[in-house]
């Protein structure tokens, strides 16, 4: 029997129930563009200041930009001021955005230091003025990301969740991690699936899917009715096809070969410098490469090279003799 992969938020269908996550500094518009043409049914964009936007920093209408041909793209703000928030989400609520997420699960020390991101699971009164004003100011749904916890002794995401959904938010996504792990250790998905038993708005799951079974399980074992693929999409935004096709079918895809990750590489690039430029580009390009081509025999030395490229024409001859 064919697995149920339709999502709604709020008002808000989505195509299959597979989300690309923020990610600073890798889910811009072309990435986010080519993680749709392999099939997920949603993005978020990179992770956006609500104080940056009132002060209007330039840097700040780049991460805001939405492509023509995007189907679904959530904003992410974060703040800890929910005036501040609550006025920029209301501001900007106009734009392409299908709807608007609070981050409350970011972890780097100068977000925390602000009492930001998921420093705001130690504040829950904060945490709920933000959603309440969000939810009183905003037409368009409402969702919070969030952790486990911020450490082992302070913020339940349980309760949190309690919490978002008392203040009306339409979803929660909630990566299995404390903010103490940051990234190491496993994702503690007994927590998403606790998460889901307390709440009965969607929940997202988030944290180590890595691989179409990886999807599969977080599925089976939590009750989840969404999942979010970050870190298992950079250099791979195959996943979202080949997990689909797994979801749906049972059968396993194989990844791609040599010819397609090669293609994909250089029409990576060819995009970037569209909309960026090739200067911009060629020097974005050099951890998506990386990513591309973690494993691969010679991978480093590649590396080394693509770091050496100027331009475009030298990058493009190097993936194609090397990749």
């Amino acid at each position: 029997m064919e697995r149920d992969l339709r999502l709604t938020i709020g008002g808000v269908t989505l195509k299959n129930n597979l989300i690309l996550g923020p990610m600073a500094g890798v889910t811009d518009l072309v990435f986010r563009g080519l993680c749709e043409e392999q099939g997920c049914g949603a993005a978020y964009t990179e992770m956006v200041s609500a104080k940056a936007v009132f002060y209007g920093s330039r840097n700040t209408e780049e991460l805001l930009r939405v492509g023509g041909g995007e189907a679904c793209v959530a904003l992410q703000l974060f703040g800890s001021d929910p005036e501040i928030i609550g006025s920029m989400a209301e501001r900007l609520e106009a734009g392409p955005y299908a709807w608007i997420d609070v981050n409350m699960g970011c972890p780097v020390p100068k977000i925390v230091n602000n009492g930001e991101g998921s420093a705001l699971m130690k504040d829950p009164k904060r945490a709920e003025a933000i959603l309440k004003t969000l939810v009183r100011k905003l037409k368009k749904p409402v969702t919070v990301k969030f952790r486990k916890a911020f450490d082992e002794t302070c913020g339940d995401a349980v309760a949190f969740a309690k919490m978002a959904e008392a203040c009306g938010a339409a979803a929660v996504a909630v990566h299995g991690r404390t903010r103490q792990q940051f990234y190491s250790g496993a994702a503690d998905w007994d927590v998403i699936r606790r998460v889901k038993e307390a709440v009965r708005i969607p929940v997202i799951g988030n944290g180590d899917i890595f691989t179409p079974e990886d999807a599969k399980r977080m599925l089976d074992e939590t009750g989840c009715d969404g999942l979010m693929i970050a870190r298992g999409a950079r250099g791979n935004p195959w996943i979202f096809r080949r997990t689909l096709h797994y979801l749906r079918t049972g059968e396993l895809l194989p990844p791609p070969g040599r010819d397609e990750l090669r293609e994909m590489i250089l029409r990576h690039g060819r995009l970037l410098a569209l909309d960026k430029g090739e200067y911009l580009a060629v020097r974005e390009l050099r951890k998506h490469v990386a990513w591309y081509t973690a494993g691969l025999p010679h991978s480093a030395a590649l590396r080394n090279e693509i770091n050496e490229a100027e331009d475009l024409q030298a990058f493009e001859k190097l993936i194609r003799e090397r990749v």
